[in-house]
């Protein structure tokens, strides 16, 4: 077998099927539909039985596919995918070896390595895979392990913000409520707090906190969260009074935990890293699919639940801005997942997990669930499983429930496979030998998994984390200084800041930014004025399809000597920010410009926002011919071309669905003829057995008439005679009837050969036509209709800063700015 048997696109290449009777491994490679994944699949084995290598190589197949994936892992057994060495060399495996396995076996560790090597060039050998599939592995994408709470991997920001959906997500009530509610539950699982949507007044508070940050566009910050749990935005919950259904006193204890989190030390690295962007998980920068394994192995078991239920509701909440899509879009896999999925009970992040077992098939998105038995996952969800690879397992217990999970969970097994069929099959498994029925399928097949090519090492520790280090993706590039922060950087050290707010005009609005960092005894808080404007901007181009309504924010300091418009060289923010009309008290305020002193200056300063948002602030997009398709607002050229290279998936299967349909039916027919014509054959030998036995019969009666005294010229022999010669004609025309039938089998069978060769060419060209297309992306600079333009709020905010000891401020609060 070469790579041209399974090397095709599509198609994951899982193992070789095994004969049921004589448990031999056949040769032909057994090949997945990656499409099938888009119905789900669970994978079910006890240790030992085979289970991570066949899930490792599901992952493999995803990603030389062009499939991103991102992998869920809380054992740890998911980063041998980042083992992959093409050479082969001993020295590649020599860092990741078990020394204790070595020395079990009396071998040094660097023989111990060499084992592994070979063992691994020949187990791929045998599994007709070469080192050269390594390479194709390492190329096809990027692998990166994230360690949330952790530095030893690639940080993945947890608790920086509890980032607002997209706006196309307010839209879907349900969903954006079952995002409020999930967030919320695992923020308050981390204190550990039972966080019940319905009883929980702690759950009430912050879910109605958030609801209404996210309502309006804004993210929240832990730091804000904390002072609005403080002092609430809202006058009441329900119908009740704040005070009335969470009195000041008690809301500081849950400030105070909350506080406690995110002051303490070991929490620092949950702010650190990238942030939690399911685009950026799936997509490199550069298009390019990502295998993202989210290592939860090191975390307690509240941390472990927060991290998936986290990541879970940011995974739907992505799923729901995509278009639909009938091909596998992304998959999403979760080792291990006993008690994140439990039949009886209900934790936070359940109710995601079961949102997208039931609607992310309709987005293109596969999910895979990797346990040991069934009933550590609800049935509910198991009904939505199109697949079940079933390992060996441990106990006659064991098979029965995984029996009773598929009778009651997946029936169509029932009708094909009956209960003690099913019984027998499991207890005889060997190891890395799975029973896999497939909705999509005739009926169940049993398979032996494929030699992965990633280094199967075992669970990775930390410190053998920290050596992936140079696999890993550069960090996250420090957050760029907004235009409020360069102002205040250059400025002149804050010798003698004014040390009372001037008085301004009611068209000021004015307000304060809320401190966001912790601030030391001693601190001096020193408030910078900043210009903030928020306009409604209209920006349509009918060739490109683009009719879009926003909100342009734009931020520009206001520098003591100000003349003319503020607005150039002005920030764009992510949205309206949370504010505040009180500041600290005792800080000081930096100086004004005379004009903010002016009631006329605000109304003229909004007027030359509008010039500013139409010069200064079009939309940039991404466009592509073939396919023909533009770009989101917002979203990066990164995100766009894994969004082309959806579209050719898409196109690619419909280009193969449509050969599929042209040629199924001549080949079916032709395979009737060949059915029809071996029939004809196998009737043509049978008469002609018939005949020649008739032959056979009639000529021993005429000899045997003559020789026992008959005349040899009687009637009866010469009748005789002439039958036997008859007969004797018809078996020799008999004998050439199957000589044509034999012909006629000879040359459907060519006739469907020459057809199947047309078939194969014409995948192979589709295949190649995909695998080779490279789309053309261009910019497209679009403005803002002048007309359409609208200022719906300008104010001067004053930005609270800490004088240093060089005497210029550092930020005591950000401005969150769109890069």
């Amino acid at each position: 077998m070469t790579s041209d048997d399974y090397e095709h696109m599509g198609a994951f290449y899982l193992g070789r099927p095994v004969d049921a009777e004589s448990g031999e491994t056949l040769p032909a490679p057994l090949l997945y539909d990656s499409k099938d994944l888009t119905t789900h699949a669970v994978l079910l084995g006890m240790t030992g039985s085979g289970k991570t290598g066949l899930a490792i190589s599901l992952l493999e197949e995803a990603l030389i596919d062009g499939v991103p994936v991102i992998a869920i892992d809380p054992k740890g057994d998911l980063g041998n995918l980042m083992l992959s060495f093409p050479d082969l060399a001993p020295s590649d495996f020599r860092p990741w070896i078990d020394e204790a396995a070595a020395a079990r076996e009396g071998d040094t560790p660097d023989a111990f390595a060499a084992k592994q090597a070979a063992a691994w060039r020949a187990g791929l050998a045998d599994w007709g895979q070469s080192p050269d599939r390594i390479a194709r592995l390492e190329a096809a994408g990027e692998r990166v392990l994230y360690t949330p709470g952790s530095r030893a991997g690639t940080p993945l920001s947890m608790l920086r913000a509890l980032d607002a959906p997209p706006a196309a997500l307010l839209e879907d009530e349900e969903t954006f409520r079952e995002r409020v509610e999930a967030s919320v539950a695992g923020l308050l699982g981390l204190l550990g707090i039972a966080a019940d949507p319905l009883q929980s007044r702690e759950s009430i508070l912050l879910s109605t906190l958030v609801d209404r940050a996210w309502r309006e566009g804004r993210s929240l910050d832990l730091v804000a969260l904390i002072q609005q749990i403080q002092k609430p935005p809202v006058e009441r919950v329900g119908v009740m009074e704040i005070e009335t259904f969470f009195p000041a006193a008690d809301r500081m204890g849950l400030a105070m935990r909350l506080n406690n989190l995110l002051a303490s030390p070991s929490y620092a690295a949950w702010m650190e890293g990238q942030p939690m962007d399911v685009s950026a998980l799936l997509r490199a920068p550069d298009g390019r699919p990502r295998l993202s394994i989210i290592s939860i192995a090191h975390l307690g078991e509240a941390e472990r639940m927060f991290v998936v239920t986290r990541l879970l509701t940011e995974i739907v909440s992505w799923m729901r801005t995509q278009s639909g899509s009938p091909s596998l879009r992304a998959l999403v896999y979760m080792d291990e997942v006993f008690g994140y999925f439990p039949p009886t009970e209900n934790p936070p992040c359940k109710r995601p997990m079961l949102t997208l077992l039931k609607q992310a098939r309709a987005y293109g998105v596969g999910c895979v669930l990797a346990t040991q038995n069934p009933v550590d996952l609800d049935y509910k969800g198991l009904s939505n499983c199109g697949t079940w690879f079933l390992g060996r397992l441990q106990t006659e217990r064991d098979k029965a429930r995984v029996i009773d999970g598929l009778e009651s969970a997946a029936s169509g097994v029932a009708a094909r496979m009956d209960r003690a069929t099913l019984d027998r099959t499991l207890s005889g498994l060997a190891p890395r030998t799975f029973v896999v029925n497939n909705v999509h399928e005739d009926e169940p097949v049993l398979m032996k998994s494929r030699w992965a090519l990633s280094y199967l090492a075992g669970p990775l520790s930390r410190a053998q984390i920290k050596q992936l280090g140079e696999a890993q993706p550069p960090p996250s590039p420090p957050p760029v200084a907004s235009a409020v922060e360069a102002a205040a950087k250059t400025s002149a050290p804050d010798a003698a800041p004014e040390a009372a707010r001037v008085v301004l005009p009611a068209s000021a609005n004015e307000s304060v930014l809320p401190i966001a960092e912790p601030l030391a005894p001693g601190d001096r808080v020193v408030y910078r004025p900043v210009l903030l404007t928020r306009v409604s901007a209209h920006y349509a181009n009918a060739r490109a399809g683009v009719d879009e309504w926003t909100k342009v924010v734009l931020a520009a300091p206001l520098a003591s000597d100000l003349e003319g418009a503020p607005w150039e060289g002005a920030d764009r923010l992510v949205g309206w920010p949370e504010l505040d009309e009180t500041p600290r008290e005792g800080a000081a305020f930096g100086a004004v410009p005379a004009a903010a002193e002016r009631e006329k200056s605000f109304t003229r300063w909004a007027k030359q926002a509008k010039t500013a948002v139409y010069r200064d602030h079009p939309i940039s997009l991404f466009k592509s011919k073939k396919p023909k398709a533009v770009s989101a607002i917002g979203e990066s050229e990164g995100a766009f071309l894994g969004r082309l290279a959806d579209l050719r998936r898409e196109g690619r299967e419909a280009e193969l669905e449509k050969l599929r349909k042209k040629y199924a039916p001549k080949l079916a027919r032709l395979q009737e003829k060949i059915d029809r014509a071996v029939e004809r054959v196998a009737r043509e030998e049978e008469q002609y057995e018939d005949r020649r036995n008739q032959t056979m019969v009639s000529g021993l009666a005429t000899v045997v008439g003559a020789l026992f005294g008959r005349k040899l010229a009687s009637v009866g022999n010469v009748r005789r005679a002439a039958s036997t010669a008859k007969n004797v004609s018809r078996t020799q025309r008999e004998r050439g009837d199957i000589a044509r039938a034999e012909a006629r089998v000879e040359e459907y069978q060519q006739e469907l050969a020459d057809l199947d060769a047309d078939f194969q060419e014409a995948l192979a060209e589709a295949e190649d036509r995909a695998a080779d297309f490279e789309p053309e992306v261009e910019s497209l600079r679009i403005n803002t209709k002048k007309a359409d333009l609208d200022v719906e709020r300008i104010a001067l905010v004053w930005v609270p800063f800490r004088s240093s000891a060089d005497g210029f401020p550092e930020p005591l609060a950000r401005l969150e700015k769109i890069e």
